[in-house]
């Protein structure tokens, strides 16, 4: 078992022996509904990753029970009723519902459920902070939108989701949604790339796991929180030629990173933590059942020079600042304006010559 002085200390967290003693007596029942209403919730997170790793419990993803903790917290602490309704239905009515229908193709990254709160954070703000001008949601004008995404525009337009389905579920007047660009960092050049890529391949004193993942960010311009999602399986080796499958047809690995790989993949089964060792992550976590958190490996991957995102624009030509356009749909919709070539924008960034774009998707 690797670090066994940490499991002695998890153990000899008071909450922990109550909490075991009270499910081997079935004082509290062993089911999710249960377990979720214990206020310590960093020790019954564990414990039911534990659980469901041994299929003592049935497997839920793990991101959205801790969001669903999260939003009961969240609403209680709410002291206008109002408010409290408003954010209620959005979250059970849109929310949990998109993160239910993601969670049934893949387990939800930590980025989908900090972006789900922050969006349910920023809603509860405009609730506040229209109240602060003497308006409602039913009542808000055009110039109420106009002045919130003025100030701190790349918080707040966290919002916009919530303004969306207030005006879809007609809670609120059909208005425009202002939109302003922000700022995203530029790709790697071609020359920046292949300096750190040198540098991480001849770098034999850092880990082998981040010597890995700093090539495959480098190699194939896929985020980190995508990487470390990857399976042991994911990785296809004949013998002659290794294979990541980021799609189909997989991509091939060019030397000397496959057989960075290959020395990886001899080494995991020593590295795999106890808590692990029955799962197929290519970069398994400390936690029961989960990846390595991203994270973990940010400070590792800045010093040569490595980018969390994207480290060069995607094979495809595609740069991921731009979104495809939306169908075109007979009803009308709330969707974030754009204003055409050679107007005014409706709310244009300091200093700003050209109309912005949000890009942030």
């Amino acid at each position: 078992m690797d670090r066994p002085k940490g499991r002695l200390v998890w153990l000899n967290n008071p909450p922990v022996p109550a909490l075991l003693r009270d499910l081997a007596t079935g004082n509290i029942a062993l089911t999710h509904e249960a377990i979720q209403q214990e206020p310590s919730w960093r020790t019954t997170a564990y414990l039911r990753d534990l659980l469901m790793e041994c299929d003592v419990l049935p497997r839920q993803d793990r991101r959205l029970l801790l969001f669903r903790r999260w939003l009961a917290e969240r609403l209680a602490a709410i002291t206008d009723p109002e408010h409290e309704q408003f954010l209620r239905y959005f979250a059970h009515w849109h929310q949990l519902r998109k993160l239910r229908v993601k969670a049934d193709t893949g387990p939800l990254s930590v980025s989908t459920a900090s972006e789900h709160r922050q969006q349910i954070t920023q809603a509860g703000a405009f609730l506040t902070w229209l109240t602060h001008r003497g308006s409602t949601p039913a009542t808000a004008t055009q110039a109420d939108l106009d002045a919130w995404h003025t100030e701190n525009y790349a918080t707040r337009h966290a919002a916009q989701p919530f303004l969306r389905w207030c005006m879809d579920t007609q809670r609120m007047p059909r208005l425009a949604i202002p939109y302003q660009a922000t700022a995203n960092p530029l790709p790697l050049g071609q020359h920046q790339r292949l300096t750190a890529l040198r540098c991480v391949l001849g770098n034999e004193t850092a880990p082998l796991r981040v010597r890995v993942a700093a090539g495959l960010v480098l190699l194939f311009a896929q985020p980190l929180t995508r990487v470390v999602r990857l399976t042991t399986g994911d990785v296809l080796d004949d013998g002659q030629q290794v294979h990541l499958r980021l799609g189909d047809p997989p991509s091939p690995l060019p030397e000397p990173v496959a057989a960075l790989v290959r020395g990886y993949l001899r080494s995991l089964p020593a590295h795999v933590p106890a808590v692990n060792l029955s799962t197929r992550w290519l970069f398994p976590g400390r936690r029961p059942g989960q990846p390595m958190n991203p994270n973990s490996l940010l400070g590792p991957l800045r010093d040569p020079g490595v980018p969390a995102q994207r480290a060069r624009t995607p094979p495809s030509g595609i740069s991921s600042s731009r979104r495809p356009p939306r169908r075109s749909s007979p009803r009308p919709s709330a969707t974030t304006t754009r204003p055409p070539p050679g107007s005014s924008p409706r709310l244009a960034a300091p200093g700003a010559d050209t109309p912005p774009g949000d890009h942030t998707r």
